[in-house]
C-alpha cells in the first residue's frame, strides 16, 4: 500500500487533491550580506531547512517593534488540568482552570523526565540528534515544566490516540514546527510506529500514518504563512522576499478542509529583507534604506501575515463543517549568546535559566505578543482556536540547543541555537499540546 501511494505521482496526501510543488525555496544566509556565490552557497546548504536565527538581525540600535512597553504581556489563554493522573482508565476527579503556560523548569523526580532515547526512537533526525553528535551533559533532561497553580501532566500516547482516533492533524510552519512533529512522532512511536506515506523530493511535505488508529499526521512547510518569494538575481538568491500580506501560502492552505487539527506557527522567517505587497501594490519594506519606499518594522509584516492566516481559517466553511480546531503554537525563541549564528554564537549552557534571568524586554517576548494579539483577533472571527504558548517556558531553555552538536559537516564552527535537541525540551510542547487537546475535546463533547 505504501509503495501504491508513494507511485501516485498526481497527489500528495489525498485521492480528490493535488499539490504542486513547482516552488523551489531557499535561504541563503544573513540578510543584507551578499559574499561570494562559493560562501553564499555553502549558507545554503545549511539553511535551506533552517530557518535564520530570529535574532540576527537585531543590531546598529534598530528598533525592531513599534510602540511595545518592556514589560508587556497579553493574557494568557487558560486550560483545564488536573493533578490527578493522565491516565485515560482513571478520568480526573477534580478539575480547575490552570494558565499552564505561567511557571517554571523543577527537577524532575527520580532524574530524567524524557520518554524516549536515542536508540528506542529511530526517526530523530540526525541534526537534532546531540548525543550522536559529542554532547556529554545530560542534566538539561532532568527537567519538567511546572505550571505554578497546578501539575502538567505527563503526554500519554494512548490519551492522545484516543482523542485524534480517526483524525488527521497537521503542523503547519517552518523547520522549528517540523522539530515539534518529530518530538511528536517520537513520542507517539512508543505506542505505534506509523507508516511513512509521503514525502515530497525537499522533505518538506510529509505524511505519517498510523493504522491501528487511524491517525494522519502531516508537515505542510511554510515560511510566511503568506506567499513569500525570493529575489533572485541572474539565478542566485539575494535573500530578500517579497511578501504578498493578503494572500495566504496555497500549499497549507489547500489542504485545510481536510484536516480535524491544524498546528500553525510562524517567526523565524520574518527577520530578513522584504518587500511587502498588499492589494497588488508595494507597500513598504523591511530592513531597507531606498527613497520613497515606506520603513516597517518586523511587526508590521508578521501581523499581517498572522491575521492574513487566521481570517483565511476563520472563513473556510468546510473547516467550519469538521468542527477543526487550531492551535496556535507561539514563538520559541533561539539563544545565540555572544555572537550570530556566524561571528561566533553559541548556546552551551548545561542547565534552565530562573524567570529572573530572562529579560521580557526583549523582541523574542514582542514576537509572542504580536502572536497573540492575533490569535485573539482571529478566535473573535469564529473558529475554534486554541494555543500552546510555549515562549515563557522555552525562553528559559538556552540548554536544549544542539550548539556544536548538530553534525553538519560542511558547516564546521556554526553552531545550531534555533532548534532544539531531540529527546529534550521541545518535548514538553506535545504534553502542552495533549492538555489543550483533551480541553477541546472535552468541550466539543459536552456541546
Amino acid at each position: 500500500m505504501l509503495e501504491k501511494t508513494m507511485k501516485i505521482s498526481s497527489t500528495m496526501f489525498h485521492d480528490k487533491h493535488h499539490h504542486n510543488h513547482s516552488k523551489r525555496e531557499r535561504f541563503l544566509g544573513l540578510p543584507f550580506v551578499f559574499s561570494s556565490l562559493l560562501v553564499a552557497s555553502i549558507f545554503c546548504l545549511f539553511f535551506l531547512n533552517y530557518p535564520n536565527p530570529s535574532n540576527l538581525i537585531p543590531q546598529q540600535g534598530i528598533h525592531l517593534f513599534e510602540n511595545f512597553s518592556q514589560n508587556q504581556e497579553y493574557p494568557i489563554i487558560t486550560t483545564q488540568t488536573s493533578s490527578s493522573s493522565s491516565s485515560s482508565s482513571q478520568p480526573p476527579t477534580e478539575q480547575k482552570p490552570c494558565d499552564l503556560f505561567k511557571g517554571h523548569w523543577v527537577q524532575a523526580l527520580g532524574g530524567s523526565s524524557t520518554y524516549y532515547t536515542n536508540s528506542s526512537c529511530l526517526s530523530i533526525p540526525d541534526g537534532k540528534n546531540c548525543f550522536r553528535h559529542g554532547r556529554k551533559d545530560s542534566d538539561f533532561l532532568n527537567w519538567r515544566w511546572k505550571p505554578d497553580e497546578c501539575e502538567l501532566p505527563r503526554f500519554d500516547p494512548k490519551t492522545f490516540f484516543q482523542i485524534v482516533h480517526g483524525k488527521t492533524m497537521a503542523f503547519i510552519g517552518d523547520s522549528v514546527a517540523r522539530n515539534h512533529v518529530e518530538s511528536l512522532l517520537c513520542l507517539l512511536s512508543q505506542e505505534e510506529v506509523p507508516k511513512d506515506m509521503y514525502k515530497d523530493s525537499e522533505d518538506r511535505f510529509r505524511k505519517w500514518y498510523f493504522p491501528m488508529h487511524n491517525f494522519s499526521l502531516m508537515m505542510l512547510w511554510s515560511r510566511f504563512l503568506v506567499v513569500g518569494e525570493e529575489r533572485m538575481v541572474n539565478g542566485t538568491g539575494t535573500s530578500v522576499f517579497d511578501l504578498q500580506l493578503d494572500k495566504v501560502d496555497s500549499d497549507w492552505a489547500k489542504e485545510l478542509p481536510y484536516l480535524d487539527y491544524a498546528v500553525i506557527s510562524s517567526g523565524h522567517w520574518f527577520f530578513r529583507g522584504m518587500r511587502l505587497h498588499e492589494g497588488g501594490k508595494e507597500v513598504g519594506c523591511v530592513y531597507c534604506d531606498e527613497p520613497n519606499v515606506t520603513r516597517y518594522n518586523v511587526d508590521f509584516p508578521l501581523r499581517k501575515a498572522m491575521r492574513t492566516a487566521f481570517r483565511y481559517i476563520s472563513e473556510c466553511k468546510e473547516c467550519r463543517r469538521r468542527r477543526m480546531v487550531t492551535v496556535m503554537r507561539t514563538f520559541a525563541a533561539a539563544h545565540f549568546e555572544n555572537g550570530y549564528w556566524n561571528t561566533g554564537g553559541y548556546c552551551n549552557r548545561t542547565g534552565p535559566m530562573s524567570e529572573s534571568e530572562v529579560d521580557f524586554g526583549k523582541f523574542e517576548w514582542e514576537v509572542r505578543n504580536v502572536q497573540m494579539e492575533e490569535f485573539e483577533r482571529g478566535r473573535k472571527n469564529g473558529g475554534r482556536f486554541e494555543v500552546v504558548d510555549v515562549s515563557r517556558a522555552m525562553l528559559m531553555r538556552a540548554d536544549g540547543h544542539p550548539g556544536e552538536h548538530w553534525g553538519n559537516k560542511w558547516m564546521k564552527g556554526y553552531n545550531d541555537c534555533t532548534h532544539w535537541c531531540m529527546p529534550g525540551p521541545v518535548d514538553m510542547w506535545s504534553e502542552l499540546l495533549l492538555a489543550v487537546l483533551r480541553k477541546a475535546s472535552a468541550f466539543h463533547h459536552s456541546i
